[in-house]
């Protein structure tokens, strides 16, 4: 006897076929996709293709900030590069310092005169950090780029004053001491600061609190965030490790009153042991398939914070913000090499593109979320050595889908075959759809099996397709790279397979690739 089962996935619907238990193989590549777009959903924020940059290694130094003396091609201090390149994907927020570094990092070491900044041990990820880089640095980098600024506060070392010290420095427009000797360092304007993250994991490098004690201390926090008129900061309250479900029913019910979002961190590691996480670039078909269906657990997990959180907030006012997520593998082998610095092959591409198109289907509570890290650690953006630069496959995967931001989300629903590895079995196509503001529609399409392509019919509904285009990514092999020397091996080329007949869209995907449609 056979027995259909649908599978929700990112807010996709992929049909697997069960028999005796046994998952079947599907011999008919075809994907069947349905866009409601006379079905409008939340909008896309933005924020959700935000970054995240971590005072440890050359995320920062080297990475983002080389100093105005530099040889590297610079815009007072900051890699040309590297800005134009975060530029181009519109990133639109930037959490900084950390991390765990953030609850021992103290403001006033990071601005005045660079020359005379102290040098503090970096306690969570080794070596020293000058305080090059600090306050006026992040605020004028993230205006550079055109980011909003997301600060992530001292809870575990510092203290209350010491926060609301800190925010009248960045945004008092008077004549406050603060603000003086916030001109006297060469600031004359205040920022506009976004976001506010009350400590960073709480429950572990933040302060190893239970979550009842982390409430109460939230809430005291929360208290003193004061913005300035008409100019709101959105109080994060650090969220839950992974599945804690418990940990968001606490905060909501003891704090939900102050909190305006939670955030989430959840890594995805292609062992499932965080003592021996993988390679980076050397693995098989276990690992790519391990790795898929990390991400796609994200689905499950944001599903279960958010019925926690509907609980005492059902008109979805909180936000749940995944300020930390992303691939984490063994750091790349070499004596001298930073500290969480991982190369980032097409396997990270793929799982990037899986993870954002279950951001997007949970966009009426997910408004934003920070991938780790931006430049040099985990899952980066751009790899830099000395004056070179690259850009990764998860780069390419956001400039793909920048199309999304600010776009409203569309239902969408997908009967396609089964990848399958030995005894595992995932649904083989995952898809987004969303439309901008000139009303076009971008429906992006992953294959997430590496050997066989994927014919997908796309029906639209409430739309009349008239010309369709499209981009895609993929890769000679499942552990594809860039590298120095062949920074281009894996990019997007324009995508010409799609044909449009009676209304439905068919395009064929190649095995292991993400496709973005535009249809008009």
């Amino acid at each position: 006897m056979k027995a259909s089962v649908w599978l929700r996935v990112g807010g996709a619907v992929a049909l697997a076929v069960y028999a005796s238990g046994q998952v079947c193989a599907q011999t008919n590549l075809t994907a069947q996709i349905t866009v409601h777009a006379d079905r409008p959903g939340a909008v896309i924020h933005p924020e959700i293709y935000g970054q995240f940059a971590e005072q440890l290694g050359a995320g920062i130094y080297g990475g983002i900030w080389v100093g105005e003396h530099s040889s590297i091609p610079n815009i007072k201090g900051y890699r040309k590069d590297v800005v134009e390149a975060l530029k181009a994907i519109k990133v639109p927020v930037v959490r900084w310092p950390g991390g765990c570094f953030a609850d021992q990092y103290d403001w006033r070491d990071g601005i005045g005169p660079r020359d005379k900044r102290p040098v503090h041990m970096n306690a969570s990820w080794g070596g020293d950090d000058g305080n090059q880089f600090g306050t006026h640095e992040f605020m004028d980098f993230a205006e550079l780029i055109g980011a909003k600024t997301y600060i992530s506060i001292n809870v575990g070392t510092g203290t209350p004053r010491q926060m609301s010290q800190w925010i009248e420095y960045i945004t008092a427009d008077g004549h406050s001491s603060l603000a003086q000797q916030r001109r006297a360092n060469g600031r004359d304007k205040p920022w506009k600061l976004d976001y506010v993250g009350i400590g960073n994991e709480m429950w572990g490098c933040g302060g190893s609190m239970r979550p009842a004690f982390y409430a109460d201390v939230y809430r005291q926090y929360a208290t003193f965030v004061h913005a300035p008129a008409n100019l709101p900061i959105t109080r994060v309250a650090s969220g839950a490790n992974g599945d804690d479900v418990h940990w968001t029913d606490t905060l909501m019910a003891a704090a939900g009153s102050q909190i305006d979002a939670i955030s989430l961190h959840n890594y995805t590691i292609p062992t499932g042991d965080w003592t021996h996480k993988g390679s980076a670039t050397q693995f098989g078909e276990d690992q790519w398939m391990s790795t898929l269906r990390g991400a796609l657990r994200m689905d499950d997990l944001i599903a279960r914070h958010v019925a926690a959180m509907d609980k005492y907030d059902p008109t979805k006012r909180i936000a749940l913000d995944v300020d930390e997520w992303g691939i984490w593998t063994d750091p790349q082998p070499g004596a001298n090499t930073p500290a969480l610095y991982q190369q980032n092959s097409l396997r990270d591409a793929v799982s990037a593109a899986v993870t954002l198109d279950i951001f997007q289907a949970h966009a009426d509570r997910v408004r934003m979320a920070n991938i780790a890290q931006m430049v040099n650690v985990l899952q980066a953006m751009i790899l830099t050595d000395q004056s070179r630069m690259l850009l990764t496959p998860t780069y390419y995967v956001f400039d793909l889908y920048k199309v999304f931001q600010g776009a409203t989300s569309l239902p969408i629903d997908v009967h396609a075959p089964l990848y399958r590895y030995g005894k595992v079995a995932i649904p083989g196509v995952h898809a987004t759809a969303g439309r901008d503001a000139a009303g076009g529609v971008h429906v992006a399409l992953v294959n997430l099996d590496p050997h066989h392509a994927d014919t997908v019919h796309v029906r639209l509904l409430g739309m009349h397709a008239a010309k369709v285009t499209g981009r895609m990514l993929t890769g000679s092999a499942v552990n594809a790279i860039n590298t120095f020397d062949h920074p281009h091996a894996v990019q997007p080329v324009g995508f010409d397979g799609a044909t449009l007949k009676d209304g439905v869209i068919t395009a064929t995907l190649v095995p292991k690739s993400v496709t973005v449609l535009d249809i008009r």
